[in-house]
This record gives C-alpha cells, sequence and structure tokens, in this order.
C-alpha cells in the first residue's frame, strides 16, 4: 500500500490527517443512495466527498440536499467502477477530493449494483495519495428481497463475508427481521451487523463527525467520543435501527472509551487487536506504548480487520496516556475494558522483541503486511 503518513502539519511535529475513504457497496435496490442521503443530512459539519453511482466524482457539503447528488455526477462510461477506471484513474479522483482546500473529512465511493467490492477495496489500498486511508467495506442488505436476491446473485454470500459492516437495511418490510438479521450475520466473518429502516446508519460509524459549531485543529478525545456514548437517550434503539425517543435516529451501536495513564505493552495490545470480536467495527485513538518507544506515540487506526499504526513524536506538553475509542454492534464493551486493562504494562524496561508486533502495521516498514482488508 503506498500510502504514507509523512506528510506533516504543526511545525513538522504531527503527520496530516488522513480522510477515511469508505466503499458502500450492495445489490441494486438495498438502499445505498438512501444511506448516503441520509448521512448528508445527520452529519452536522462534517463535509463528505463522493463518488457516487460509478460515475464521478463530486464534492458534497454535507447539508445539501439529496438532489444534488444526481445533478453533480460525471459519467465516466460503462456504469462499472471497478471495471471503468483503473487504481491510478481513481487516484486522480481520490487526490481532487482529498485535496486540503476541499475541506472534506470522509471520502464514500458508492458502487453499483453490479460492482466487485473487493475489487474496489484493492483499488482504494493501492492508492499512492498519501493524504487518504481506507474506511472500510460497507454492505448494503435489502432485508425484504434477501431471500430472493441470494436466490439470484449468489455472490452476495461472498460480499457478505469481505464486508466489515453490513447495514440490514429495509427491516420494516420483512415479516421476520429477527431471523434476517441472525442469517445474514452467519455469513459475515466477524462483521458489525446494522439493523436499519430507510437507511439510517448513524455517521459515527463510518466517520469522526465535526461538532456543529466552528472548531478549529483537529478533534479532542471528547469531541470523538461525543457522538457515540451508547448510553444516554441520544443512543437508544428498537432493535429495528428505528428510534426510541422522538426526533432521533439510531442504529443501536455500543461503544467504549478507554482511557490509562500506565503504558500498554505492545505484545499484550497485539494479542488484544489480533482476537478483537466480532462485531468490533472501529478502534480510533493514540497508545502509549512507554519504555518500549519513549519518543513516539502512536495513533492507531482499525477498521473491520484493517489496522494501522502511526508514530507520532511526543510534545513536551502531552500528557502520556493512552486514549481509546471503541465502536461496534453487540460488543461486549465490560469485556473488552477489562481486556485492554490487562494490556497496561508498569515494567521500567523495554521488551527487545516487543515492538515487532506493532511495526508490523505502520506504513512504510519493510515487514508490513499485505494490505488485505478482510483477512484473506
Amino acid at each position: 500500500m503506498g500510502n504514507s503518513s509523512a506528510h506533516e502539519t504543526d511545525g513538522g511535529r504531527r503527520p496530516q490527517q488522513q480522510i477515511p475513504v469508505v466503499v458502500l457497496a450492495g445489490f441494486l435496490g438495498s438502499g445505498k443512495t438512501t444511506l448516503l442521503n441520509h448521512l448528508l443530512h445527520r452529519s452536522a459539519g462534517s463535509r463528505i466527498g463522493a463518488i457516487v453511482n460509478d460515475f464521478g466524482a463530486i464534492e458534497i457539503d454535507a447539508l445539501a440536499v439529496a438532489g444534488a447528488l444526481g445533478d453533480s455526477t460525471v459519467s465516466l462510461g460503462n456504469g462499472c467502477l471497478c471495471c471503468a477506471v483503473d487504481a491510478g484513474e481513481l487516484d486522480v479522483y481520490l487526490g481532487k477530493l482529498a485535496a486540503p482546500e476541499t475541506g472534506v473529512d470522509v471520502i464514500v465511493i458508492e458502487a453499483s449494483g453490479l460492482a466487485e467490492p473487493q475489487e474496489l477495496v484493492r483499488m482504494v489500498l493501492a492508492s499512492e495519495h498519501p493524504g487518504i486511508v481506507y474506511g472500510g467495506l460497507v454492505e448494503v442488505v435489502d432485508a425484504a428481497e434477501f431471500d430472493d436476491t441470494r436466490a439470484r446473485h449468489p455472490e452476495i454470500d461472498r460480499h457478505l463475508a469481505l464486508a466489515d459492516l453490513v447495514v440490514v437495511n429495509k427491516l420494516d418490510r420483512t415479516a421476520d427481521p429477527e431471523r434476517v438479521l441472525a442469517l445474514v450475520g452467519s455469513l459475515t466473518d466477524r462483521a458489525a451487523v446494522v439493523p436499519a429502516t430507510y437507511g439510517r446508519v448513524d455517521p459515527e460509524f463510518l466517520f469522526d463527525c465535526r461538532p456543529s459549531e466552528e472548531r478549529i485543529g483537529q478533534l479532542s478525545f471528547d469531541d470523538l467520543h461525543d457522538h457515540g456514548g451508547g448510553q444516554g437517550d441520544d443512543h437508544g434503539t428498537d432493535g429495528l435501527g428505528g428510534s426510541g425517543h422522538a426526533g432521533h435516529l439510531h442504529t443501536g451501536y455500543d461503544s467504549l472509551s478507554f482511557v490509562s495513564d500506565v503504558p500498554l505493552d505492545p505484545r499484550r495490545l497485539m494479542r488484544f487487536l489480533d482476537s478483537r470480536p466480532e462485531g468490533l467495527y472501529r478502534i480510533k485513538g493514540h497508545v502509549d506504548l512507554g519504555p518500549n518507544d519513549l519518543r513516539n506515540r502512536y495513533t492507531m487506526h482499525a477498521v473491520g480487520r484493517f489496522l494501522r499504526f502511526y508514530p507520532e513524536p511526543w510534545a513536551p506538553a502531552d500528557e502520556r496516556r493512552t486514549q481509546l475509542v471503541l465502536i461496534g454492534s453487540g460488543i461486549d464493551t465490560e469485556a473488552l475494558g477489562t481486556e485492554l486493562k490487562g494490556c497496561e504494562s508498569d515494567a521500567p524496561h523495554a521488551d527487545e522483541h516487543g515492538m515487532w508486533g506493532v511495526l508490523r502495521y505502520v506504513q512504510g516498514s519493510e515487514d508490513e503486511p499485505d494490505p488485505e482488508p478482510c483477512g484473506g
């Protein structure tokens, strides 16, 4: 993967914030455009760049009306992005959307109903642009038509197995939503499965929502966690992706914030990450590895089974601590918190080979694993 975090700001100290690129897939009629339009209206001050319906790249204000999508596309020819362009051409579009002057916070590639999701993911991973990072494969399923869709398109089972997040849409139109949810869950490989109606997925699942009030600089840890409480009225659910409280749209996700003033042991941390459970979709934040690297903290970006660490020098004023947010569907937050607590280590000396596991997931490392986003 050609991405690099070497692009720096803040006097050369901090790496540039990379823009996540989310691949949004699903068969025709599953509700991909409805979901994307929902994100546009529910992402507050965030700005979404989109490559939509396999026709072209557009930049969209997150507060724009849904009709802006269809009016601003540019045709690429044959209606199938994974066939119409190569990785280099896609890079051109990504580069335009990721340019600092656009102010884009996330890029969504909405695939056609006949596109091959794995190829689109490979194209994103092959990007040479330093300002983007893979943000996950989201597969949208039409619950009402799921049985018929599987019969007509058996490849959907393979698509579900590749997904990082599965949105089971139109649950209000099926007589047995629990059966469909269980069936979809049985076909995934540890992906988070989120119930929805009318494409109502909380944007926090896909990207860090910018606060609606004007802010300067990067989001704080509190900003990151603000949308993911999962405890109060803002994040209740009726189990079908609908609202448990008037005026709110929910998908029933769970989140955990973990803060520790004790450094984490890199070997224990990698064991935790290697065994992260089904439904844990995102991990974000930074890690203090103590004596194993006194110079750097390690910003972590995990989506599905995709994982990257970005070392960045501690500033003299930085408080040396680990701060992480974990987001998923149906996850045991108490157990995850206990497991992370078990990664703490106050050992005064470094483990000679302890960093090897972490360094495998640092961009540009000679030992960097093959960037297969879905475990093969």
